[in-house]
């Protein structure tokens, strides 16, 4: 639906930056073949050299025409890698080659199960916990790429920040979905801060309905700040008083700094 929209051309607004979702052609190859042959790619159902060739150069096209700051995909809970299913294979064979060629990182949003309740359309997807060893072999496998991560259960929160402690190709990011409720927002924002520190992305505008937007950062912020203000004292305790810079500083890392950072290395 978008794909007109970017061939005609539009008046970009610079505050909002494009991600470039794979979710198609990673969890429906065989229908994504079918539609990249018509755009003109020598695309079909093997997944030999020469068709993941084609995958790439639609990534990049893509990729070129939308500025992608990233790569996006929503995988479900029994989301494998290695393993030899489309998703894999693509993965392996056309989309982490991309990633590394453009320096650009690969987020990976884990555990959405899809249309739960099929009656509901868009809204009927569902959730479940992530096997996270798939992401564990691709941050030790492809130590070249960056991988950003966030899961959409509650359980699988302490094992993804013990990850990124052990990865430094992995960055945390956002509450997302049903992640996005108070209590479990504060309870993973504090989790990663205590685990991870200021190296994660504190909560990003990933949104297809505005009105979601708005109401995602209205409740975040006082999440936050509680969770910085109880840091904050406990620094006072041992003696360290943060100066306004130094505040100001850690919110600047929270609220991107830490992502433009970990873009870099």
């Amino acid at each position: 639906m978008e794909r007109p929209v970017w061939e005609h051309g539009f008046r970009r607004d610079e505050r909002f930056l494009a991600a470039l979702r794979i979710d198609p052609l990673l969890l429906d190859w065989p229908r994504a073949a079918r539609r990249l042959a018509e755009w003109g790619y020598h695309a079909g159902a093997a997944l030999n050299a020469s068709v993941t060739g084609e995958a790439r150069r639609f990534l990049a096209d893509w990729t070129k025409r939308i500025e992608a700051k990233y790569l996006m995909v929503s995988l479900p809970p029994d989301f494998l890698f290695p393993d030899q299913h489309h998703c894999s294979r693509l993965l392996e064979k056309a989309v982490l080659p991309h990633c590394r060629e453009f320096g650009l990182p690969l987020a990976l949003m884990l555990g959405v199960k899809r249309a739960v309740n099929p009656r509901l359309k868009l809204a009927g997807d569902g959730l479940g916990r992530s096997d996270l060893q798939a992401l564990q072999n691709l941050c030790a496998g492809f130590p070249e790429n960056k991988f950003l991560a966030t899961a959409l259960s509650r359980e699988n929160q302490q094992e993804l920040c013990v990850l990124a402690r052990k990865f430094r190709n992995l960055h945390l990011f956002g509450c997302w979905w049903f992640t996005n409720v108070p209590l479990v927002a504060e309870e993973m924002t504090r989790m990663r801060l205590e685990l991870i520190g200021l190296s994660i992305t504190a909560q990003h505008s990933d949104a297809r309905v505005l009105d979601q937007l708005v109401y995602k950062w209205s409740h975040f912020r006082e999440i936050l700040s509680r969770a910085l203000t109880d840091k904050y004292v406990d620094l006072t305790r041992t003696g360290w008083e943060p100066t306004d810079a130094e505040i100001k500083r850690d919110v600047q890392e929270l609220f991107g700094g830490a992502f433009e950072q970990f873009c870099r290395y």
